[in-house]
């Protein structure tokens, strides 16, 4: 008797939980909603606010007259209001519904499943496996207007130092052979409330800087704590310097923008637009590294050294790009020297193609 007492204690314990997690559910969606109702009139308003920039700038332009512009404002204006009163109403039965069914509400599988597989044999009632994934029970409505985007950086091209006294021609690294990799992550927020023609870009990306010296040379670290290049006492097949940096780069994003808008949301799209940037970038050295190839009486030898080589752990300097859609000419220039007091300061120079996807 005891253990059935335990078990009924148990079953009406649990009842119990089940129901005010579902009172606590129902109470919270009509919180939601009423929430939806207020944000409804402000979604309008914006909306109609595009749309009227839109008509006066067609009206600035001469595409329509003065009078057409006022019928487009009143059309648009009747529109929004429209769409106020019906959203508010379905929103309102909503709740009625809610409240009315205490929350239990019964719902179309084709609304309340997104992906549905079934498999069995006989009627459609008798089912063997099957399974469903519920897609409405933590959606989230979409935001109407979005200010940030992301995206992911990729640029690649050739470096270079430049060398003070000395111009680039001059340069004891090889042109062609020296290379730049950089990968990254941007976030790009709109500054301005109602035009996107003006962006702020910030994220951070890893470069990494190769140099590879010309005329068999290889770079030393000197007892005076200085570096130089010097050259190899055997034939060099590859002699290759290498800089690794985590930097947090920042840009002011100039291009226009395509705006499209909906009852719901309002986004700008960059596709097949022209934008430049300009800012620059500050970050970390965390590693450099030479790659030395040759060969001593037929047999080939690889060093790989991993060396402070005086450079400096502070990376800092000023980036440019220019382009269409996400493909864009990419430069960018070091303001610190490579290494430490130096007898000639190195500063290291990037130019090639830049990525957003």
């Amino acid at each position: 008797m005891r253990t059935i007492t335990m078990y009924l204690v148990a079953i009406l314990t649990l009842l119990l939980m089940q129901s005010v997690v579902a009172q606590d559910n129902y109470i919270e969606k009509v919180e939601i909603l009423k929430e939806q109702k207020l944000s409804i009139t402000r979604q309008e308003k914006e909306a109609l606010k595009f749309e009227i920039a839109e008509i006066v700038k067609q009206l600035e332009n001469g595409e329509i007259t003065e009078e057409e512009a006022n019928a487009l404002k009143m059309k648009a204006a009747e529109k929004r209001a429209l769409n106020i009163e019906e959203r508010i109403a379905i929103i309102d039965n909503k709740i009625s519904l809610l409240e009315r069914n205490n929350g239990e509400v019964i719902e179309l599988d084709t609304l309340n499943y997104k992906f549905a597989f079934e498999l069995g044999l006989g009627d459609d009632d008798d089912k063997l496996f099957g399974i469903r994934i519920n897609e409405n029970r933590h959606r989230k409505e979409p935001v109407y207007d979005r200010r940030t985007y992301s995206d992911i950086v990729l640029a690649v091209g050739l470096n270079n130092a430049i060398i003070e006294g000395q111009s680039l021609n001059d340069s004891p690294y090889k042109i062609g052979g020296s290379r730049f990799f950089e990968m990254g992550w941007q976030w790009r927020t709109r500054v301005f409330k109602n035009t996107n023609f003006l962006r702020f870009n910030y994220g951070f990306s890893f470069q990494f800087n190769g140099l590879k010296p010309k005329d068999n040379q290889y770079l030393v670290s000197l007892d005076n704590g200085q570096s130089e290049l010097q050259e190899f006492e055997y034939e060099l097949n590859k002699s290759k310097f290498r800089m690794d940096n985590l930097v947090f780069p920042m840009h002011f994003e100039f291009g226009p923008s395509k705006l499209s808008t909906t009852e719901k949301t309002i986004r700008y799209s960059l596709h097949n637009k022209f934008r430049v940037g300009l800012g620059g970038y500050a970050g970390f050295n965390l590693g450099t590294r030479q790659k030395l190839k040759y060969t001593i009486d037929g047999e080939k030898v690889k060093d790989k050294l991993k060396r402070s080589y005086n450079t400096n752990d502070l990376v800092y300097g000023l980036s440019a790009y220019a382009g269409v859609d996400g493909v864009l000419l990419y430069v960018k220039y070091d303001l610190n020297p490579i290494f430490k007091d130096a007898a000639l300061e190195q500063r290291n120079i990037s130019l090639g193609l830049r990525f957003d996807l």
